[in-house]
């Protein structure tokens, strides 16, 4: 049974990523919901409505058909704008900042649910439409029906003005690395929270039973609690060898058990693994900075040239670099006082060159950018961290970086700089 739940969860949230998960859900929603009312007409409620309010009930089939017509063109006409819209967001977020932020940016609920909306809609006053009959008598005209697809428009011309001004903020820079930003944080600050005050020691996994991936994708996440369970129930440590966020090839070593598990429970810890073929920051905060630093070096190119935005991308990296110094780098999960599974994460050192390399390829001709990389490095030393390691690898970027910087350098007045940064720094010998 939990193998199955789990296959439903991994299902759901793959399908919470794409563009035409709501609107589709939406579209469901609107057909029943034309049955429903429909079968209401059925029983008279048009009848009931006319002789108590009889302002609010189009009594003619020919006036109900024309306004439902009119309607359904008007929303195709919305629906069509609403999505190039997205499209034209979707193609300047590519070009102008990093194919990396399309994901995020699709999966969008605000715009999936407007999208959803608008096909409700559509697909109601389309069933309620065929079913008016123009030259019957006035009660086989759906007239209810027909007010509840008049109202259903105004939420969708209301919405269309929501959607207009959402569009207009989510195609700005600053708000998509707000968006980075808040997802990253939050995932850092769960991670934090569950985390194992106290260091641990995890027994040596190199003799033990290794199992292999069965299918391809980016390893997402895992179900702690299931794979916790089916730990305790057989007895076994796990180690999880991939790191969260890479891609997995099929046949690669996926984790490490203490006992040799049978087939049916190797099948339930397979089940546990979220395998996509797409990122999310909401369950990968490595792929946050991955974007900003992608959105910095991009701000950087010439033929982009918009060091203000590589700035901003700055200031959001050094906030979410000091909250990650807080973090072990290792991460492991207990059930009661004993620890069952151990997960490997990527290291701080590696995490930092990582964003660091590319930035210092790109910018160190820029005394601008250099300066606010020393600030962020002198900023993040100030930190509080759980391993005193990390202000020595804080020390050996910061050397890189203005060695990379002295060597492109020719101005006085920038080297002068650039020697002042290091003696904040403290790097001098």
């Amino acid at each position: 049974m939990n193998y199955f739940f789990n296959r439903i969860y991994i299902l759901l949230s793959n399908l919470q990523s794409k563009i035409a998960f709501y609107p589709s859900v939406f579209a469901i929603f609107g057909f029943v919901f034309a049955a429903v009312l429909l079968y209401l007409e059925q029983q008279g409620i048009s009848k009931q409505l006319l002789e108590q309010f009889p302002l609010l009930v189009v009594n003619n089939g020919n006036t109900a058909l024309s306004i439902l017509t009119a309607c359904i063109t008007g929303l195709i006409s919305m629906m069509v704008f609403s999505f190039s819209m997205v499209m034209v967001l979707l193609n300047q977020a590519s070009n102008n900042y990093s194919p990396r932020l399309l994901p995020g940016l699709i999966s969008d609920k605000n715009h999936q649910i407007i999208l959803g909306i608008y096909m409700a809609t559509i697909l109601y006053c389309i069933f309620i439409a065929v079913s008016i009959q123009p030259e019957g008598n006035s009660y086989q005209t759906p007239g209810f029906s027909v007010l509840i697809g008049i109202v259903f428009t105004v939420i969708c011309i209301g919405a269309f003005i929501y959607f207009i001004h959402n569009i207009s903020q989510s195609i700005q820079i600053n708000n998509i690395l707000d968006r980075i930003f808040r997802q990253a944080k939050t995932r850092l600050d769960f991670l934090l929270n569950n985390e194992n005050e106290i260091r641990v020691e995890f027994p040596e996994t190199d003799d033990w039973y290794e199992y292999y991936a069965e299918k391809s994708g980016y390893f997402q996440n895992i179900s702690s609690d299931n794979l916790l369970e089916i730990c305790r129930e057989n007895k076994t440590q796990i180690e999880v060898l991939p790191v969260k966020g890479i891609f997995i090839l099929s046949g690669i070593p996926l984790f490490r058990s203490k006992v040799k598990l049978d087939e049916e429970t190797l099948k339930k810890v397979l089940s546990n693994f979220s395998l996509a073929r797409g990122e999310l920051v909401r369950t990968n905060y490595v792929l946050a900075f991955k974007q900003i630093t992608e959105v910095i070096v991009k701000a950087m190119s010439p033929g982009i040239n918009d060091p203000g935005t590589a700035l901003n991308g700055l200031d959001y990296l050094t906030e979410l670099l000091a909250l990650r110094m807080q973090k072990q780098d290792k991460q492991y999960l207990k059930f009661e006082n004993e620890v069952l599974i151990k997960i490997r994460s990527v290291s701080f050192e590696a995490l930092l060159y990582q964003i660091l390399a590319p930035i210092r390829a790109y910018c160190k001709h820029d005394i601008i950018i250099v300066q606010k990389l020393g600030m962020m490095l002198f900023y993040l030393k100030s930190q509080k961290s759980v391993d005193k390691n990390y202000y020595e690898i804080l020390n050996t970027e910061a050397k890189n970086l203005l060695n990379d910087a002295k060597s492109i350098m020719k101005n006085q007045a920038d080297i002068n700089k650039i020697n002042a940064i290091e003696r904040k720094l403290n790097l001098k010998n």
